[in-house]
């Protein structure tokens, strides 16, 4: 049975989880025969690990990849930069300097995601195994800063000045550090602290990983929604406005 920290179940049985390229590569060092199935030829691997259904890579037998993923990243980057634009008119705006960062990080993710689960890289490289922790750091920061626009749309600190900014850029570079860190460490083996469990490797552990991948992206969306829905409903009275905060949610869940 799968406990905390396991990521079997989701490089099985979720397709394209990007994370799941480090751990192709960890298995890939220990022992290639435990790669089965769509994982056996690297050549060819989806992402994943001996995923259930998987995106083979492009070229192979004509494949074309993750085609929807390379269409939602290029969408996703237009919105972004046409949103950066309309952000950066409203100069009165609270929080602006720190919501443009948010989006600037966001926008520096889609290249990222686009190259580390659209199935254009072999699987067990370097560069896909550097792509993907950059990439990782990169989502742990983002949802450093979406917390961080919760704090200032309290006004407990002054937006856009240095009581601001530089808390923002200390916990951001943090978080990237650490996690892009925990990442490459867990790809490439720098120590045996991150390696795979000696008696069951297919189980793909590693805690430290699963925390800043998921548990804190989880629990800083969560308190961003419940902060900002505090604000929207006993300080600014405006109800319906929280609305397009739990839509906004649910949009981010199924996504």
């Amino acid at each position: 049975m799968p406990s905390f920290g396991d990521f079997q179940p989701l490089c099985t049985h979720v397709p394209s989880y990007t994370w799941c390229n480090l751990f192709y590569r960890q298995i890939q060092q220990l022992d290639s025969s435990l790669l089965t199935g769509l994982s056996s030829s690297s050549d060819s691997a989806p992402v994943g690990v001996n995923p259930t259904c998987g995106i083979e890579r492009v070229g192979n037998d004509g494949n074309i990849g993750n085609i929807a993923d390379v269409v939602a990243c290029a969408l996703s980057m237009t919105v972004v930069v046409q949103l950066c634009w309309v952000t950066n008119r409203r100069v009165a705006a609270v929080g602006r300097t720190e919501f443009l960062s948010l989006l600037a990080i966001y926008f520096l993710t889609l290249p990222f995601q686009l190259l580390t689960t659209g199935s254009l890289l072999q699987q067990g490289t370097m560069p896909l195994v550097i792509l993907t922790s950059i990439h990782a750091g990169l989502v742990a920061a983002f949802f450093v800063i979406l917390l961080w626009n919760a704090v200032v749309a309290t006004q407990l600190v002054e937006d856009g000045t240095i009581s601001s900014l530089l808390p923002l850029t200390i916990l951001t570079l943090a978080f990237f550090a650490a996690t892009t860190y925990v990442s490459l460490d867990t790809g490439l083996g720098f120590t045996s602290a991150l390696g795979p469990d000696s008696s069951d490797p297919l189980r793909l552990r590693n805690v430290a990983l699963f925390v800043l991948t998921s548990v804190w992206p989880a629990a800083s969306a969560l308190f961003f929604l419940l902060i900002i829905s505090y604000i929207v409903l006993f300080v600014l009275s405006e109800p319906k406005a929280v609305w397009f905060y739990v839509l906004a949610s649910a949009l981010f869940v199924l996504s």
